[in-house]
């Protein structure tokens, strides 16, 4: 009876479409809003890999002329022909080389995207200048760095669930190149066992090999502000307290990775003062380079350390810069007691947040509540 209400001109194939032509819609309305580089940039790249990638693939009305006009909807808002998208993205499944093909309504776009474009420069020119257009670049770029990280080194899929929710199921890549027709809605229904993925976003994936040299030069910039030094401090003080205070007859504790900018054993040393401390850091040179700032009484060890690997101490403390697997670190936690530090969107076990403007928090992690975990 509801669909009857709907003229036939705009009744869609599938109702779940509902929600891809509402969010096309809120982005029409965010625009208008807030017009702006952030909203040009982010909008572009969001509608381009989750509204327009769904339209590529599936019709979305069952009358063309709405799908038409849905279609150059979508060109305004990505300052690119919907068309030349679909090409393009239906080419690189189809795994050849894009050729560009005349068709019905290209033309069409292409004029919307010219005269908006024409429209802009006239009208709002500061606008157009400093904000349209760098805005498309750099959701262009955004666009480009996702797809290449989504196929570097293979197909990989990212399951985390809030990009998920945020980007409509696009984390699941293998599962969409193994069935490029199948609605995103139903593809976590798909997973594929052992398919290849990542903890991080595409756009983020970079950081998988490049994080800890990020990291590393982060501190070495704490380590030549004292201002810097105190601030970190300070955040990371109230959260470590509160994770210690869970943990038992902690007599012994090593800090992995504690080179560089050493915060974690100053605060162990504030907060555990009775404690026997260790750093354990593979790189001689991040040792030295802190000296000046290691509590006293606290030994330095220059030795590795292997994920998953056993450490005779009552705690463990892991850096966020960690080398090597996280997730075997959580599997098998080096001592009765590991405390993490992790990316605020990684939580696991007894958890605190650093601080947002860090991306950081740090997780508590048992030797006991793992094995639980593992058996059950």
């Amino acid at each position: 009876m509801a669909a009857s209400l709907v003229p036939t001109a705009i009744r869609l194939r599938d109702p779940r479409d509902r929600v891809s032509v509402a969010l096309a819609l809120g982005h029409v309305a965010v625009f208008a809003v807030w017009p702006s580089l952030a909203v040009v940039a982010f909008g572009m790249w969001w509608n381009a890999n989750t509204i327009s990638h769904r339209f590529v693939h599936r019709s979305v009305f069952r009358a063309r002329l709405a799908d038409d006009l849905y279609s150059l909807l979508l060109s305004l808002l990505l300052g690119v022909p919907q068309r030349i998208w679909r090409q393009r993205h239906l080419a690189h499944h189809a795994e050849r080389r894009w050729v560009f093909a005349t068709e019905r309504g290209l033309t069409v776009e292409a004029i919307a995207v010219a005269s908006l474009w024409a429209v802009l420069a006239v009208a709002a020119p500061a606008f157009f200048l400093a904000a349209y257009l760098p805005g498309l670049v750099i959701g262009h770029g955004l666009c480009w760095l996702q797809g290449h990280y989504e196929h570097a080194g293979g197909t990989t899929s990212c399951y985390a669930r809030w990009w998920n929710l945020l980007f409509l199921n696009d984390g699941y890549h293998v599962e969409h190149h193994a069935a490029p027709g199948r609605r995103f809605e139903e593809l976590p229904a798909h997973r594929i066992a052992g398919a290849r993925n990542s903890a991080w976003p595409p756009v983020l994936r970079w950081l998988d090999g490049g994080a800890p040299r990020l990291l590393d030069a982060l501190e070495r910039v704490v380590l030549a502000v004292p201002w810097l030094q105190r601030r970190v401090l300070a955040v990371h003080r109230a959260p470590l307290r509160s994770l210690l205070e869970r943990c038992r007859d902690v007599r012994t504790a090593v800090v992995v990775g504690g080179g560089l900018f050493p915060r974690t054993a100053i605060l162990l040393r504030e907060l555990l003062p009775d404690a026997q401390i260790t750093i354990q850091d593979a790189d001689a040179s991040h040792v030295e380079r802190a000296r000046p700032l290691i509590p006293d009484g606290v030994r330095v060890v220059a030795a590795p350390f292997a994920p998953g690997s056993r450490i005779d101490a009552d705690l463990v403390v892991l850096p966020l810069a960690l080398r090597g697997a996280r997730a075997a670190c959580y599997a098998s936690p080096a001592a009765r007691h590991v405390l993490v530090h992790d990316w605020l969107w990684r939580p696991r076990g007894t958890t605190a947040v650093v601080a947002v403007w860090l991306a950081k928090r740090i997780n508590l992690i048992e030797r006991d509540a793992a094995a639980v975990r593992v058996a059950g």
